[in-house]
């Protein structure tokens, strides 16, 4: 199965190969030409340093408009509009100012909205450092290009791990759920659970709930001892504490019940969400806590963010096992150079810091790649910097704010860890896999036999994490169910390796054929 998918990343390769192969002879006298791959904030800041440094560089953004997921903008032509304040809070002058400065920049960008990279080829070379080749799809079409220097600000997902009904139509993300608010100016239901730990959910329980929904509780499973403690790192951005301090304070205030220490035990329904059960803490009277239903026909769940790094992975990046964020990222220096000549990372899909660090590291990784172009491209990767570095160097004062920044990030995963000990408890019959239905007990059953202690393995005995999602949405509860059946470190686990395309795309793109249909947008799931 894996040889199989290898062969089909080789495949494409080859096309774009095959479509670029003049373009190589020539490259020496060719300007750099530059990638940017996501227009959220890490990739604006980055595309206005090289704007400003004189270069034109292609902006490659998956959704419609630039902005991110923090930033999302109303689709044009949406039939309804919500003011910047309405919109993003107290984030709404930073939010106008990143797209003030994106709509400035179109002039002098290649900006390619509603374009997806799945695929990516390092090849190195022996006169001017390295060539890159991205295959992307734009309206269902196949739009090959190459570049000499990469940078990835992919950004974000919501970290998912299960609970037993989690697959009923009802249950969304947070991030999913503010989606649905921001960009299509709806509600995920008429009364609504939110569920989980992290910033977001008291976020997102926030929005929702100033929009007008009705917002029946908010649920954490950890406990406000576990946040007191994280309070000295988190002073470390005093005004982004008072903020979450504010949402907590202002769902109180409005009758939203808050309810910490949880542990979410399953989601009613038959055909559709119609409650959750949850076990309060314990507490003297009730030593397990007490069991609770909540009627709700809506649930938004999430524990906290995981980067997304698939297109580093493919483009041949090192990794390295970050004990912080609970997974693997691409190694990389402080301005963002990775183990590639030529490619960069900013931004979450670097490190989960938010949209304040993504906005310094883009322009970080923007001065780095203008320091290297200066230099030998040999030079420009973690090995190598420094032999140029004048840029990173003089920027005192983004170096400075990411590092207070990274002390609150340290608070924060101290006061909001994910339950991953709750793999322990999950039922064998539980979808972990919804992709390709695979359920705890056969990843128990395969790990019990011997047969894998790796999640490689377990995804080649058992193809989880070979569907649509290739991954998002169930490597985390495989690695804790590998955890607890093995008892190893999430280190020595392994890590679930992407394959291309990293995200879904018509059979005939994957075969290079130019002479693609367009799919129409109800059938596209098909």
């Amino acid at each position: 199965m894996l040889h199989r998918d290898r062969k089909r990343h080789a495949f494409a390769v080859d096309c774009m190969r095959v479509e670029w192969s003049g373009w190589e002879a020539g490259a020496m006298t060719r300007p750099p030409e530059i990638v940017i791959v996501g227009a959220g904030p890490a990739g604006v800041r980055a595309a206005e340093a090289l704007v400003e440094a004189g270069m034109r560089p292609s902006v490659i953004d998956e959704n419609a408009r630039w902005g991110g997921q923090i930033y999302r903008q109303q689709p044009d032509g949406a039939g309804f509009q919500r003011d910047a304040r309405a919109l993003y809070g107290f984030e709404a002058r930073k939010a106008a100012a990143l797209h003030e400065t994106m709509t400035r920049l179109l002039p002098h960008v290649d900006y390619r909205p509603q374009t997806l990279a799945w695929a990516c080829e390092m090849t190195p070379r022996t006169d001017d450092g390295i060539i890159g080749h991205l295959a992307t799809l734009r309206d269902m079409r196949e739009q090959p290009l190459a570049f000499t220097h990469l940078i990835i600000a992919s950004g974000a997902t919501d970290r998912v791990l299960p609970v037993p009904g989690w697959t009923l139509p009802g249950v969304y993300t947070l991030g999913a759920a503010q989606t649905a608010l921001k960009s299509q100016g709806c509600a995920i239901g008429r009364r609504i659970v939110f569920a989980g730990t992290g910033p977001l959910l008291y976020l997102v329980a926030y929005q929702y709930a100033k929009a007008g929904a009705h917002v029946v509780a908010v649920l954490d499973t950890n406990g406000i001892g576990t946040q007191v403690q994280a309070l000295p790192k988190l002073a470390a951005q005093p005004a982004v504490l008072a903020k979450g301090l504010y949402y907590v304070g202002w769902l109180r205030a409005h009758g939203i019940p808050i309810e910490r220490g949880v542990s979410l035990e399953r989601v009613h329904g038959e055909g559709r969400v119609t409650g959750i059960v949850w076990r309060s803490a314990s507490n003297a009277a009730h030593a397990e806590g007490t069991v609770r239903t909540l009627d709700c026909d809506a649930l938004g769940v999430g524990f906290g963010l995981r980067p997304e790094t698939q297109l580093a992975d493919v483009a041949g990046c090192r990794f390295r096992y970050d004990p912080l964020n609970h997974c693997w990222l691409p190694e990389r220096d402080e301005a963002g150079r990775t183990s590639i000549p030529g490619v960069y990372v900013a931004g979450d899909g670097a490190g989960i810091a938010g949209a304040d660090a993504a906005e310094l590291s883009g322009r970080l990784a923007a001065f780095a790649l203008l320091d290297d172009s200066e230099s030998e491209p040999s030079t420009s990767s973690i090995q190598g910097a420094g032999t140029s570095n004048a840029r990173v160097n003089a920027a005192t004062g983004e170096r400075r704010a990411l590092r207070r920044i990274a002390t609150f990030r340290e608070g924060i995963e101290a006061a909001f860890p994910a339950p991953y000990a709750n793999a322990r408890a999950w039922p064998d019959a539980m979808t972990v896999c919804r992709c390709e239905e695979i359920n705890a007990g056969t990843i128990r059953r395969c790990v019990r036999s011997g047969a894998a202690s790796e999640i490689n393995r377990v995804k080649a005995l058992t193809r989880v994490g070979m569907g649509r999602c290739q991954g998002r949405m169930c490597a985390e509860a495989t690695l804790a169910l590998l955890a607890d059946e093995t008892g190893l470190s999430p280190e020595a686990l392994g890590r679930l390796r992407a394959q291309a395309p990293i995200k879904p795309i018509p059979l005939a793109a994957a075969l290079c054929d130019v002479h693609v249909a367009p799919v129409p947008e109800d059938a596209r799931d098909e």
